[in-house]
């Protein structure tokens, strides 16, 4: 009996050790939301994982309000760093708190030190035989009188872009991809992906709210299954593994 209940243990063990970790880090539009069986509010990597097999598990490290500066200088990336283990990966979405001007704590250069935020996001994830993946930031539901979408990012996509060539890294072109997603929404029902309620009209808001930057569940759901669509298609060999564990 001793000895079936090791073999047992065993198995288990190596079962679990099999498992591959992807760690999604970034902003709001990425972290997990309390309460979310009330909250109309979800980041696209609280949605993820229903994407996947079991033997990938999503640990989403994303956390509201966050820039590639404060994500480091808080030491939550020192804390992934640390469990990171051959084959995982890492989904980097930086660049909306990046812009905060008025704020010394998560403004960054977008060709400085954003740039060298990213580019030590990679290197480490190297380091330990991780694979990077770049995304550029999701797009806002800006869409001027004339009902065409406005760009609100400035520079930190590009530099995104730029980035992921030099360093050779798989890049996913969220701005792009949700500005599609917002255009074929359109003006009014675009609001469908954000967070649109009048007062009372969900019990969650007290209050008027009209927030383009955010995402509703609706929304998240479809950023995520973008995500997954572009790994699908993605000719990068170091995304193999990736393609095969989705559902």
């Amino acid at each position: 009996m001793k000895y079936y209940l090791l073999i047992i243990c065993l198995i288990s063990v190596s079962c679990f050790a099999q498992k591959t970790t992807i760690y999604t880090i970034g902003d709001s539009t990425m972290a997990n939301k309390k309460d979310p069986d009330r909250n109309p509010e979800h980041g696209w990597g609280q949605v993820l994982q229903p994407f996947f097999k079991d033997n990938f598990t999503v640990e989403n490290k994303a956390v509201n309000g966050r820039s590639s500066k404060s994500f480091i200088n808080e030491k939550r990336w020192d804390s992934i760093y640390k469990k990171l283990k051959k084959g995982d990966y890492v989904f980097i979405e930086f660049g909306h708190n990046d812009q905060k001007i008025e704020d010394s704590t998560r403004y960054t250069n977008p060709h400085t030190t954003y740039r060298y935020n990213l580019i030590r996001f990679v290197n480490e994830s190297r380091e330990k035989g991780a694979i990077p993946v770049l995304l550029s930031s999701i797009a806002r539901r800006n869409f001027n009188e004339k009902g065409v979408l406005v760009p609100t990012h400035g520079e930190y996509p590009l530099e995104t872009r730029l980035v992921a060539q030099q360093y050779n890294v798989p890049f996913i072109d969220l701005e792009y991809y949700t500005e599609l997603l917002e255009e074929s929404y359109g003006p009014e029902k675009s609001k469908q992906l954000h967070l649109h309620f009048k007062a009372g009209e969900n019990p969650y808001y007290d209050k008027d709210k009209a927030d383009d930057t955010h995402l509703s569940l609706k929304g998240a759901r479809a950023i995520a299954q973008i995500v997954v669509n572009q790994i699908n298609q993605s000719k990068d060999p170091s995304l193999d593994k990736l393609k095969k564990a989705i559902k």
